[in-house]
């Protein structure tokens, strides 16, 4: 089948989009971000109630909040007392997922040189995401808490049209997950109000080429694998 020029485009696109784990500190234009943005809005929600907002962080801002969160990430007793809000994984892992999960975990900290038993090690690794792995801008997403299950699966559209919009730019992103056990010092830092909870954040800028971590391309499961055709 032949494939288009705005098939290639798209698809390119996609298929290009990984977690990046290093960036380089070339600036990302404002002009740039909210073009991202601005697109990324088109993604499909429910009776159209749009349930996403976003908070933009560059420069001091972000370095703030990296800082704050950093002091309770270092410190084993506060880290302890910190909860996510809401369960990102599932509670009880089965197969094949446990499998998969281990899986990028050993891929990555292979990449790195980390042994297992490199605890000091992991841990710096693991504390690079709140500085959103140095990347120049860095994105932290809510939701009024006010909206169900629905509008989460609406903003996880909205996500995905932010990675591959921004690859359509020659830009890279992370999103992560990580951020959620500190909701409360990003609420306080970012002065959220208390009907606002938090989604998740999301790196975003230049790939730095030369770091080893961001020649990891995870697998994908075949077509035939998670796909049915009834006729």
């Amino acid at each position: 089948m032949l494939v288009s020029k705005e098939q290639a485009i798209v698809d390119a696109a996609i298929g290009s989009r990984r977690s990046i784990r290093a960036f380089l500190p070339t600036p990302v234009a404002r002009e740039d971000i909210e073009q991202i943005l601005e697109v990324s809005a088109r993604a499909p929600s429910g009776t159209n109630i749009q349930p996403w907002k976003v908070t933009v962080l560059t420069g001091q801002a972000k370095d703030r909040l990296a800082q704050a969160i950093l002091a309770i990430h270092n410190d084993p007793a506060l880290a302890a007392q910190q909860v996510e809000e809401y369960p990102y994984y599932p509670r009880q892992w089965i197969s094949p997922y446990i499998e998969r999960r281990r899986k990028v975990g050993l891929d990555l900290y292979s990449l790195l040189g980390l042994e297992r038993d490199n605890k000091a090690g992991m841990h710096a690794q693991f504390a690079r995401n709140y500085r959103f792995f140095d990347a120049p801008v860095g994105l932290i997403f809510t939701i009024d808490r006010v909206l169900e299950q629905g509008s989460w699966l609406d903003y996880g559209m909205f996500l995905e049209n932010i990675m591959v919009a921004a690859r359509g730019r020659g830009l890279d992103t992370c999103p992560q997950a990580a951020f959620t056990p500190y909701h409360r010092v990003i609420a306080e830092q970012l002065q959220l109000p208390p009907t606002e909870m938090l989604v998740c954040g999301m790196a975003l800028g230049y790939a730095d080429p030369d770091k080893v971590e961001n020649t990891l391309v995870t697998a994908r499961e075949p077509v035939a694998s998670f796909v049915r055709f009834m006729e």
